[in-house]
């Protein structure tokens, strides 16, 4: 079976050393912004980048000193298409002849008492998908870490798991830490999940106490099939978990106007329609506002320290 590739850099990466011997200056040039010591990409490319994709350009700025180092943690996810949220402070890196992990800089060196798959992909070394997953969900807010094995198990996973590879992985290691916050999150783990809004819009749904929705239901009518993120059908409300860049591209009009069509088709299928945003997912109260307006039950008592950690990722410079 094919693997599929590895995410490639979101913009040309440009080493200063070879940019020098071509009689190219990138060094304190205008036209170009230094992405890790020794490597530059040109600004403007660099500038509209998202926070994410930045951290994606710098993983592989890293790679490219250092070809034989094991990416881990966040660097393995971005290189796997997996959620990354914001930009992560340090590249990650497995050193299984370590005995203690240590920092350089903004490249974190890690060890374990655990011995960790690694596989090469494309000439890169990482650990592997269900490692990888186990690792990020340990150390993350559990929401994120939530979407990140949500996508991981998804049927459209570029380097797929298992819940069951991840199961067994929890269990099986020495390493204790994060075992309550993966004893809470495994049961929570649902393939069906689309996107990491969706993950996180779920985790919060049951953290405030509202009753679980059904996602990704199809509904038929008026000539038209749409399928919703979320929908509550004892009652009879559609929930909707808007993305990143939801109408980036092509025609944004003609999207915006296809969009009120298909969402007055399910109004008039439904008893309410609540829709929102990734901001307000974050915020909690607004989302916690919007569910309540449109009468999703609240069925258990609302987990106050869980919410909490929506607040901030101490892992990552922007959220």
């Amino acid at each position: 079976m094919r693997v599929p590739p590895l995410a490639r850099s979101p913009v040309p990466l440009i080493a200063a050393g070879e940019a020098a011997a071509a009689g190219l200056r990138v060094r304190d040039d205008a036209a170009h912004a230094r992405v890790r010591p020794g490597f530059y990409a040109p600004r403007d490319a660099w500038a509209r980048l998202d926070p994410w994709d930045r951290y994606l350009a710098r993983v592989h700025a890293f790679h490219r000193r250092h070809p034989d180092a094991i990416l881990t943690l966040e660097s393995a996810a971005a290189m796997m298409r997996l959620p990354v949220f914001g930009e992560p402070r340090d590249i990650h890196v497995y050193d299984p002849q370590r005995t203690r992990s240590r920092r350089y800089g903004d490249v974190f060196v890690h060890t374990s008492n655990d011995a960790k798959t690694v596989v090469r992909r494309g000439g890169v070394l990482l650990t592997d998908t269900a490692v990888t997953v186990i690792d990020l969900m340990r150390v993350l807010p559990p929401a994120f870490g939530l979407a990140v094995a949500d996508a991981a198990v998804s049927p459209r996973a570029a380097h797929a798991a298992s819940v069951g590879m991840l199961r067994d992985i929890a269990v099986a290691g020495a390493d204790r830490r994060g075992r309550a916050r993966l004893a809470l999150l495994l049961p929570l783990i649902d393939a069906r999940s689309e996107s990491a809004g969706e993950s996180v819009s779920r985790a919060v749904m049951l953290w405030l106490g509202y009753e679980e929705p059904e996602p990704q239901v199809a509904f038929t009518g008026e000539g038209a099939q749409d399928r919703v993120d979320f929908f509550w059908r004892r009652a009879s409300v559609i929930g909707e978990s808007d993305g990143y860049g939801k109408y980036v591209g092509g025609d944004v009009v003609a999207r915006v106007v296809d969009e009120k069509r298909r969402e007055d088709r399910l109004r008039r299928q439904v008893r309410a329609f609540a829709r929102w945003d990734w901001a307000a997912t974050l915020g909690v109260a607004p989302l916690d506002q919007r569910l309540a307006a449109a009468g999703v039950p609240r069925v258990r008592a609302t987990q106050t320290l869980l919410l909490a950690t929506l607040r901030h990722n101490p892992r990552s410079l922007t959220r």
